[in-house]
């Protein structure tokens, strides 16, 4: 692999992810050793860091991430790679150079979301508010990613950050591990927010449409504060399980 690596400090990338596996596991949003995480390292969104496959997300190390290229597919040389993470990540790459990192789950809340025949999530509160008209919708799951899916996929997210996989999970797409979390984090708080809502069998107070668009223009506003709540999960992560960011031995 080319070893042109534009403006990322490639250690603290595989810190930033290593700590994000980590701490999803410990919010109980993943799916055992499923699941994946990629972020870019190159300036042409080519080259990629992934989890491989077979490592459960609570003993996830910085050097345990493979480095892979979208336009390759991979071989054994690269370790143990999931054949449905090759298909949606290295298509997302491929096909989305400016989504440098990409954090797909099957957390409990959302995914129950997707599986709702209409799953438009309205503004009931600030957290759903944040994704008012700001997500890509996908109704037509075709199975778990192998062959064309991932390619299908790719080309559904648009301009949008947030893409709602029907019968399937979401994806959140950002700029850094940081403000893609932050995104992955609160959809999921949103989309429990609304599932507890219907539970109720009450009628729900949604907002109107100019509050809402206000309220989310606000989230936008806020994003700057995304790499303090990354770097609040990393001070919790360096006291009590530090092995999280070892690097491979240079």
């Amino acid at each position: 692999m080319a070893d042109t690596i534009y403006d990322v400090d490639v250690n603290e990338a595989r810190r930033d992810m290593a700590a994000l596996f980590r701490w999803t596991a410990r919010e109980r949003l993943h799916e055992g050793i499923a699941n994946h995480f990629s972020m870019a390292v190159t300036s042409d969104g080519q080259q990629f860091l992934m989890n491989p496959y077979g490592i459960h997300f609570s003993k996830i190390k910085a050097k345990d991430l493979l480095l892979l290229d979208a336009t390759t597919t991979p071989d054994s040389a690269d370790g143990i790679v999931d054949i449905t993470a090759w298909g949606i990540h290295g298509a997302m790459h491929r096909n989305n150079p400016a989504a440098r990192v990409i954090l797909h789950l099957h957390s409990p809340y959302a995914t129950a979301f997707t599986c709702l025949k209409d799953p438009h999530l309205p503004p009931i509160d600030q957290t759903t508010a944040r994704y008012f008209n700001r997500l890509a919708y996908d109704s037509g799951f075709d199975g778990m990613g192998i062959g064309d899916e991932g390619e299908r996929l790719s080309h559904l997210l648009g301009n949008q950050r947030t893409l709602v996989m029907g019968n399937h999970g979401v994806l959140t797409a950002g700029q850094t591990p940081a403000i893609a979390w932050d995104l992955m984090y609160h959809m999921e708080v949103g989309c429990r927010n609304y599932m507890l809502a219907l539970a109720t069998g009450q009628p729900l107070a949604v907002m109107d449409d100019g509050v809402a668009e206000k309220t989310a223009q606000q989230w936008e506003g806020y994003e700057e504060m995304a790499p303090y709540h990354l770097a609040a999960i990393r001070r919790i992560l360096d006291e009590e399980e530090p092995d999280y960011a070892e690097l491979a031995a240079a």
